[in-house]
């Protein structure tokens, strides 16, 4: 076997295509979008290497000259220095069911993290924000994967523990049937907030994007940032994101809450892209987006894919929540479009989100995992820190607002 930086077209190509060696035989797999992969490796796409942040790549070929591996390492300026101890990340890591061929690809990752001065390393992770590329998948390998959500085969989770890695935090992914009406306990609350004649909850069909940016950076703001280690969103962050969706926007499913004229909610889905993306092979050029273009518009829609969901500090627990599901089940499932929904992982140190899923009726969908690995032993270790304790600012002021995007 030989390891080989990736450093030009060839090696990028060969980094990009062993998942069809991987995944040969796997009737599920959908592959991420090549150009999705590439810009997070882009000094002009990813702005942590404006940042200061680096990153090496490698392919590990077999005897026959065919790549069998590959992996990422990289330090992010915003994250490496967030607790105690200096941690970088590894992630994009595909390989054959071959031990030693894994540890070869690991080994390359801590060296040079090492070398870089840190100690100890997160995986596998994105070199970017949490909505993507991010975690371990431990639990269900037997429904499709959702778009931007890690998949891979069962074998890879003794690959990480064999070589050392620990369970820093779960990544939780809830499905529910939208046939389902909203339960009871949200159904009571949502009928108590309704009562106020200045209480509604709107889709967003005929908003402008400007609009539904203010609207987004006002409650966002409100339930998250600068508390619990969030940090406040500037408008810029917020059209930036919702210009990020244009293409694949459905307003129907972009849900706001409203007091007033004042926004105090929001319940953000976008099209399941897998149902589309399954027919482009994982490459988004000239003739993989018109295809794509061509069952965003004529392919019948099954599943939607929540985002984030949030309230305002003030209005918490009042029944907005509900209001919002409620609205979902009269409004936008009569529409025909979509019959269940996926909610993007939660992080099972969010107690106070998992309660909310919970309430929703929804089926734990899949699993994923983050591990840690500290390079020295004698580094205490400790699981990522639960949301609302005191602990939580110390670690988690890392957690940018796009991040939150991914995973509330």
């Amino acid at each position: 076997m030989k390891l080989v930086q990736v450093s030009d077209k060839k090696t990028n190509d060969a980094f990009i295509s062993v998942t069809r060696l991987i995944y040969a035989q796997d009737k599920n797999y959908i592959p991420h979008i090549r150009q999705d992969i590439e810009k997070v490796f882009d000094p002009k796409k990813n702005k942590l290497f404006k940042l200061g942040g680096k990153c090496e790549r490698w392919v590990l070929f077999g005897e026959k000259g065919e790549a069998i591996g590959r992996v990422a390492a990289f330090v992010n300026p915003k994250t490496v220095n967030a607790g105690m101890y200096p941690v970088g990340g590894m992630g994009f890591f595909e390989c054959i069911d071959n031990s030693d061929a894994a540890i070869m690809l690991m080994n390359a990752c801590k060296e040079w993290l090492v070398n870089e001065g840190v100690l100890g390393m997160d995986g596998p992770i994105n070199f970017g924000e949490r909505d993507q590329f991010w975690g371990l998948l431990t639990e269900n390998f037997t429904g499709k994967p959702s778009y931007g959500l890690n998949y891979n085969p069962p074998y890879y989770q003794k690959f990480f523990e064999q070589y050392g890695f620990r369970e820093y935090f779960k990544q939780l992914v809830f499905w529910r049937d939208l046939q389902i009406p909203a339960q009871e306990i949200f159904v009571k609350k949502a009928d108590i907030v309704s009562s106020n004649s200045e209480f509604s909850v709107k889709g967003m069909r005929g908003v402008s994007h400007a609009t539904i940016a203010s609207y987004f950076l006002e409650v966002y703001n409100s339930a998250w940032g600068g508390h619990e280690g969030f940090k406040s969103m500037r408008i810029e962050q917020a059209r930036s994101i919702i210009k990020s969706m244009n293409v694949i926007m459905d307003p129907d499913i972009l849900i706001f809450a409203f007091m007033g004229e004042k926004p105090i909610g929001f319940y953000l889905s976008i099209p399941e892209l897998n149902e589309f993306f399954v027919h482009v092979n994982g490459n988004l050029n000239w003739w993989g987006k018109l295809k794509f273009m061509y069952h965003l518009k004529f392919k019948k829609r099954h599943t939607m894919l929540g985002i984030v969901f949030g309230v305002s500090k003030e209005y918490q627990g009042k029944g907005v929540e509900g209001a919002m599901i409620k609205y979902c089940g009269e409004v936008v499932v009569p529409m025909g479009r979509y019959k269940d929904t996926i909610l993007t992982w939660i992080g099972d140190f969010n107690p106070r989100m998992l309660k909310v899923i919970g309430n929703l009726g929804t089926e734990l969908y899949r699993s994923l995992t983050t591990y840690r690995l500290y390079f020295n032993s004698s580094i205490p270790f400790e699981r990522h820190p639960v949301l609302g304790e005191r602990k939580a600012s110390q670690n988690s002021d890392n957690q940018n607002t796009e991040e939150v995007i991914g995973n509330n």
